[in-house]
């Protein structure tokens, strides 16, 4: 399923940069969805889940593009992020009907990790 993907391109060091990046960056966010849903009502802290994961999936492709200039010589500097998803895109990827690849499917489960840790009971 996943043979096209473009991780598959790299190189095992620069595969292994972007998982150690990728696991940085889920603790950094998991932090914040953790630390925000704390003693809030449980409706709250399904709302601060899933705005703290579409910031995830709004702002993540800079830090992401900022990796591969660091690892593909000849990337120009620019801005790669758009506008905020919209609430279909985040529900498709949260129901896995994204995109079918590496990507989009480590966002779902971002999703619903990131929308547990709000959610949890401190």
């Amino acid at each position: 399923m996943y043979e096209s993907d473009s991780f598959f391109t790299l190189t095992a060091p620069q595969q292994i940069g972007l998982v150690a990046m990728s696991a940085g960056l889920m603790l950094c966010w998991g932090y914040v969805a953790w630390r925000l849903g704390a003693k809030r009502p449980l409706i709250l802290r399904i709302v601060i889940g899933v705005a703290v994961f579409a910031s995830f999936v709004w702002l993540s492709p800079q830090i992401y593009y900022q990796y591969y200039r660091v690892i593909i010589d000849g990337l120009p500097a620019q801005w790669v992020i758009g506008w905020p998803p919209g609430p279909r895109h985040i529900l498709r990827l949260l129901s896995f009907q994204a995109d079918a690849n590496l990507s989009a499917h480590s966002q779902g489960l971002l999703g619903w990790l990131l929308l547990g840790l709000a959610a949890v009971r401190r």
